[in-house]
């Protein structure tokens, strides 16, 4: 037996299967979408065995995408998970006989609660079907298992039909990458969502001159605060941001002339340094400074007044690492 042979065989059945369920994608499916927009409760998804491990996949696409919902065992929703069933929810179904014992002893109470149900199975005259108030076809799809007896294809089908849904619901909202990365705070996007102020040191803990201040006597002080930053903020009166000094700046100055120790600050520091406002996304902070080869960047107002400043120390504690703003810098 050629495994490799065997492997693309059934991969090919699953994807010729997928060609069948794209017939699901009609006038129902476009009803399906306006339900679930229009739902006020929670849209709680169902099915028993290997329909039910998809169907908490796509409960759980939902839920990150903008949309509240819950995933409901079937065998559990008879010893008291039905209370979570509410007249303002929406149940999705997942069978692919829909004659699936589990489930169908489900229906007729989910009808006297007066939620609203989506069925997605293989079988349109099904009793699931018959009871549903919408049914979403998959196709009449013989399994990839040599078998034909173990979910494969059909399992397939369903978790691509309810990725349709769910996110074809995420595009009708116009759910933005800002509220994805709010349900995802832990994962790689979520932490390249983050503003620059949500991890910026902010004015009070920064090293800030006038730019009239001697430049060897703001360096003694910067030693006896125990300074652990490494530029030095040139601001106004009113908090503008003029410029910026930083230790490499010292160390070239110190190379051309030790006399200019008693230069003003503002006439040695760079001027108008490169800044990011408020707002902007921790990713873009760490391109930027990435593409500048610094280690630090002012965070200023919409008035160009200097709130905070992150460090390359701050970006390492939240693990900001390349995303698609890499192609930007």
């Amino acid at each position: 037996m050629d495994y490799q042979q065997e492997g693309r065989h059934i991969i090919r059945q699953e994807m010729q299967s997928l060609e069948l369920t794209i017939e699901a994608v009609n006038e129902a499916f476009g009803q399906a979408v306006e339900r679930i927009l229009e739902c006020r409760g929670r849209v709680l998804v169902s099915g028993m065995g290997k329909s039910g491990l998809i169907g908490s996949k796509v409960s759980a696409t939902l839920a990150s995408t903008g949309t509240p919902s819950h995933f409901i065992h079937p065998a559990e929703a008879v010893h008291g998970d039905l209370g979570r069933i509410h007249s303002d929810d929406l149940v999705i179904l997942l069978s692919n006989s829909g004659e699936t014992a589990e489930v169908v002893r489900l229906l007729p109470t989910i009808k006297k609660f007066g939620a609203e149900m989506i069925a997605i199975t293989g079988r349109r005259n099904s009793t699931m079907a018959r009871h549903a108030n919408l049914v979403l076809h998959i196709g009449n799809i013989s399994e990839a298992c040599p078998l034909n007896l173990a979910p494969s294809s059909t399992t397939t089908a369903m978790l691509v039909l309810g990725d349709a849904l769910a996110l074809t619901v995420l595009k009708a909202r116009g759910f933005s990458k800002e509220q994805y990365a709010l349900n995802h705070p832990a994962g790689t996007l979520g932490r390249s969502m983050l503003k620059a102020e949500e991890a910026m040191r902010p004015t009070s803990q920064l090293w800030t001159a006038h730019p009239d201040e001697i430049l060897i006597e703001l360096i003694q002080k910067g030693v006896r605060k125990n300074s652990r930053l490494s530029a030095v903020c040139i601001i106004d009166d009113e908090q503008h941001l003029l410029g910026i000094f930083t230790d490499g700046d010292l160390r070239r100055l110190l190379c051309k002339d030790f006399q200019l120790l008693q230069s003003h600050v503002g006439e040695v520091a760079a001027k108008n340094p490169k800044r990011v406002v408020e707002g902007a996304l921790l990713a873009e902070v760490f391109f930027l400074m990435r593409s500048l080869e610094v280690d630090e960047i002012p965070v200023v107002d919409a008035d160009n007044r200097l709130v905070g400043m992150v460090d390359i120390q701050d970006l390492l504690k939240v693990d900001v690492g390349p995303t698609e703003f890499s192609d930007k810098a």
